[in-house]
């Protein structure tokens, strides 16, 4: 019974091993501050002309923006297009049903998204866009192969291809090596698209857990406390057995 148990243990595990072994592509590092409240206002606007077309962030409220320095008044002028009043879940005006026709399946819900795939992810996904035209889209990303989202932002990155190169590994084998390569400049360069990416992944950070920067003023609030109250009762305890001692 125990010989059994073992063999259906290890071939549980073997799909995990198999997963793990295939090839992972480096991921870039996301430089991103969700406590830089204008990075976040950038990046909530970027969200909302581009994101919002097909996703929504239906546990977010559009008046929750205030926590990022934006008034009522420039929440509703600048980013509320559907009619939805300030106090309204940012949800898309895009069915579900509709969406999975045109993409084959339905936007995901961005709220947590970053939770989700991490800072880190989200970063490289939203680089690594390239032509790809036997996909419905017309196409493909680099990280995530097939995709059914296109890159509703190439009008600012351009139009990248992918170039595959055979290198040596240095061990008497060779392995591809996997590149984009710009064909059609954007309107921004490289070092500018970067930068509108990492607003727009800040603000995806910040949506996943609005509270987080008070959440960690507040530890350290908490912890300043504690230890002056650790210095406190010493003393206090020095103080009511100096006698005996």
């Amino acid at each position: 019974m125990r010989k059994i148990t073992s063999i259906l243990c290890i071939l549980c595990l073997v799909p995990l091993v198999a997963f793990a072994s295939g090839p992972e592509m480096k991921l870039d590092k996301a430089p991103i501050d969700p406590s830089d409240k204008i990075s976040l206002q950038r990046g909530v606007r970027t969200f909302v002309n581009y994101c919002m077309t097909c996703h929504s962030a239906e546990y977010m409220r559009y008046n929750r923006l205030r926590d990022i320095g934006l008034t009522e008044n420039q929440i509703s002028e600048n980013l509320i297009f559907t009619g939805q009043k300030v106090g309204e879940l940012m949800t898309t005006a895009m069915k579900k049903k509709d969406a999975k026709q045109w993409f084959g399946v339905a936007p995901p819900d961005l709220s947590v998204i970053a939770r989700s795939r991490g800072a880190d992810w989200l970063y490289t996904y939203l680089r690594k866009f390239y032509r790809d035209e036997t996909t419905a889209t017309g196409w493909n990303n680099l990280l995530f192969d097939k995709v059914a989202m296109p890159h509703v932002l190439y009008q600012l990155q351009g139009g990248q291809s992918l170039v595959v190169k055979t290198v040596d590994d240095g061990h008497g084998g060779q392995h591809e090596v996997k590149e984009l390569k710009l064909d059609t400049p954007g309107a921004l360069s490289k070092t500018e698209y970067d930068l509108y990416i990492a607003d727009l992944v800040n603000f995806l950070v910040y949506l996943g857990e609005p509270a987080a920067t008070k959440r960690v003023q507040l530890g350290i609030i908490v912890m300043l406390f504690l230890f002056g109250m650790l210095g406190l009762t010493y003393a206090l305890k020095h103080e009511f057995w100096k006698d005996i001692h």
